[in-house]
């Protein structure tokens, strides 16, 4: 007969798995419910087959984008070149995003001088691959990252935006919903795990509703990746001591059909992350100017600078063409903000990116919807707000786009 003091011991046992298998329901129930109010969210918002598209844009704005005047735009409508705008009863004219592509591609074969409409690197050129990192949840990286990518379509790039966070924020932004959408193999795991499945760089790719932005989208599966690599180096399998590389190897299957590569890393300094550094050919971290953010990206840069060394001393090869710190979420009128700011200018120098990243309602109201500044209108902001945010956010690009066009030696 077991002792009483074994009884004990046995109903505390079942009262702790009782308990725990209870939490777990609780968990996994809010879970499912929150997915599938967020599916209902989404169908509602992009019916009937719950597809993002994107908002045709004014003649004014196609103008802008393209670089050149309103007024031209209406010349070469008159004269039959290019694309033909959607004109409404009243004489405005609107294009699409594959029409403003379109021009930016008749401009360039009939342009003079030495101007280019479709920025595209020569095969002379290194693909760019920008890793958007810092291990501190809220500095903006997916922000960054997103916004990022879609100007440098909107700008005539080739780019493929990838999504190395398990909670794939950037997947949902761009119209996947992880859970539903995106299925066993079709993160970058898929592409980069060992074992015989292993697939090809292009079957993760997937399209956008942004022309020249295309996707390989994330979700809680690239955990496995995390998790696979210690079991593979304990196994002494084949690649593992060199797991860093293996971002960058697939990336390379795709090279040809790309410029720029934006890869939106996840809060944490794990095997993905450091993956991601080492595929890198430039780096930006993202910093809110607060000082717990910035004592928090002070860890991150001294844990990713002696994990970069152990990667050098096996046999790693890293060479950045530039690295800059980005400030986001800045409010230019905070007296503390702006001596962060100044204190980390006086430290980094021009490392530090001059335009900054405004904090604004019109990101975080557009990101209700699941947009970015890029995809909503004016009209459905303060315009003051809409102007000053997208100024913001346009400035930051375009010194980004500068920093890109430098490493090419354009």
């Amino acid at each position: 007969m077991p002792s009483p003091t074994k009884r004990r011991v046995d109903t505390k046992g079942a009262d702790s798995t009782a308990s725990l298998q209870k939490l777990h329901d609780l968990i996994t129930g809010d879970a499912n419910g929150l997915s599938q109010k967020l599916q209902e969210h989404r169908l509602k918002l992009f019916p009937p087959k719950a597809e993002k598209t994107l908002r045709r844009f004014s003649s004014s704005e196609a103008a802008r984008i393209i670089g050149v005047a309103d007024s031209y735009l209406r010349q070469l409508t008159l004269e039959g070149k290019g694309p033909t705008p959607e004109t409404t009863a009243h004489g405005r004219r609107s294009y699409s995003f594959a029409d403003i592509r379109a021009l930016r591609q008749y401009l360039d074969e009939v342009g003079k001088g030495d101007r280019r409409y479709l920025p595209q690197r020569a095969p002379d050129q290194h693909l760019q691959i920008i890793c958007v990192a810092n291990f501190k949840g809220g500095s903006a990286k997916t922000t960054t990252s997103a916004h990022l990518a879609q100007y440098l379509a909107l700008h005539g790039y080739r780019v493929l935006a990838v999504d190395l966070d398990p909670q794939a924020s950037l997947t949902a932004l761009h119209g996947y919903q992880p859970e539903f959408d995106v299925g066993p193999n079709e993160t970058l795991y898929g592409a980069i795990k060992f074992g015989e499945d292993r697939r090809l760089t292009s079957e993760v790719i997937k399209q956008t509703y942004f022309p020249g932005l295309d996707l390989i989208p994330g979700n809680i599966e690239l955990m496995e990746f995390e998790h696979e690599i210690p079991v593979a180096m304990a196994e002494r399998k084949h690649g593992a001591r060199t797991f860093f590389s293996r971002v960058s190897q697939a990336l390379a299957e795709a090279q040809d059909d790309y410029d720029v590569v934006i890869i939106d890393c996840p809060p944490q300094l794990g095997f993905l992350t450091l993956s991601a550094l080492c595929a890198a050919t430039a780096l930006l971290v993202t910093v809110h100017p607060q000082m717990l953010d910035i004592m928090s990206m002070c860890q991150f840069l001294l844990m990713t600078g002696e994990l970069l060394a152990v990667v050098a001393k096996a046999g790693g090869d890293i060479q950045y063409d530039w690295m800059r710190y980005l400030v986001t979420r800045h409010e230019p009128t905070d007296g503390p903000q702006i001596q962060m700011v100044a204190f980390m200018r006086s430290l980094f120098g021009d490392r530090v990116l001059n335009n900054a990243m405004v904090k604004s309602t019109a990101i975080s109201d557009a990101a209700i919807t699941k947009q970015t500044l890029y995809e909503v209108t004016r009209d459905q902001f303060t315009r003051s707000t809409y102007d000053r945010a997208l100024e913001s956010m346009n400035q930051v690009n375009a010194e980004i786009g500068a920093l890109i066009e430098s490493a090419w030696g354009s």
